[in-house]
């Protein structure tokens, strides 16, 4: 007789980060704590994305604000596997080979977009550099399975940088999300150390060519501060995605999930995050969301109708 051992429980979440030495995670000020979820229709929620054999950002990433979101049936999807091939050191997504792509993803997605009653939905995914498309078909794919069983609802991607991935992007634009999402997460002075396998600049072109493949098309990109950036090189990186015509911008405050991960350098206050605000309502963005639970998806339903509301205002003045 053979007994066969499952290992993959023991296998560490994030292998790349064992050997770094720990370092003190911060305590949290009172303006970042949050009430633990568990409400019934938190729970709810929990067992349609059970159900549906599904995976969450708000799980995989620890979102702080899952207890309220969940709470109203808001769940942001996390297509193509839980491991991703790149090793941030902010993430909290698992690190290592990811499997193959689940083909029945799409219609699971799309279901479970219906039963949870989605006016608007986020889609976002790990980074896939082991496809040739970085997993823009799957992308578009799980676009166009939520949209032939939910023509009513709008849908948010966040993707990643389908660096090196040529005609990635021209696939997903094609699919005609309403939102294309894309983070820099970050300042470009910071990217060696917090994002290694990324490329500032590549970010930047990526959300520029989005809009000239689909001028129509909303952009939104998003980055966390307490990472130790200049408040002048959040500036700058304001000024760069308005040369690039995104349309949003999230900024919100970096939490450390482990010892191991890139260590917190401060808290910023919510008096700095209303100043963030006001300087990018300046710089021309259509919206804004800056404080220190904002994340990409949080309030992303009520934050797509003001942008919509935004647009047509800014016309009716140019006009």
């Amino acid at each position: 007789m053979v007994t066969l051992i499952d290992n993959s429980a023991l296998k560490p979440r994030h292998p790349e980060k064992a050997n770094r030495p720990d370092s003190v995670v911060l305590r949290k000020p009172d303006w970042i704590r949050v009430k633990a979820p568990g409400s019934p229709i938190y729970k709810e929620t929990q067992q349609i994305v059970r159900e549906n054999n599904l995976v969450t950002v708000c799980e995989e990433a620890g979102c702080p604000n899952i207890g309220e979101c969940w709470s109203k049936k808001h769940a942001t999807f996390m297509i193509m596997g839980e491991i991703c091939t790149r090793a941030c050191a902010f993430c909290n997504v698992r690190t290592g080979l990811p499997g193959p792509l689940d083909v029945g993803e799409p219609q699971r997605v799309a279901e479970a977009v219906q039963k949870l009653g989605l006016e608007h939905v986020v889609i976002t995914s790990v980074d896939r550099d082991d496809l040739a498309d970085g997993g823009a078909q799957h992308f578009a794919d799980v676009i166009l399975a939520i949209r032939a069983r939910n023509p009513r609802t709008t849908i948010e991607i966040l993707t990643p940088d389908f660096l090196r991935k040529e005609g990635a992007l021209e696939i997903v634009v094609a699919a005609r999300p309403d939102v294309f999402n894309h983070n820099l997460e970050t300042v470009p002075s910071k990217y060696l150390k917090v994002r290694p396998g990324a490329r500032y600049f590549h970010s930047i072109r990526l959300l520029q060519k989005v809009k000239e493949l689909d001028p129509t098309m909303f952009t939104k990109s998003g980055i966390m501060v307490g990472l130790g950036e200049e408040r002048n090189e959040v500036l700058q990186l304001m000024d760069d995605l308005r040369s690039a015509d995104v349309d949003f911008l999230t900024i919100g405050q970096y939490l450390q999930p482990t010892k191991k991960h890139y260590p917190l350098q401060r808290f910023v206050t919510p008096d700095e995050f209303k100043s963030y605000e006001r300087i990018a309502y300046a710089k021309r963005f259509l919206l804004v969301s800056a404080s220190p639970l904002t994340r990409s998806s949080y309030h992303a339903g009520e934050d797509f109708a003001r942008l919509r509301a935004a647009r047509l205002a800014a016309m009716g003045r140019s006009g």
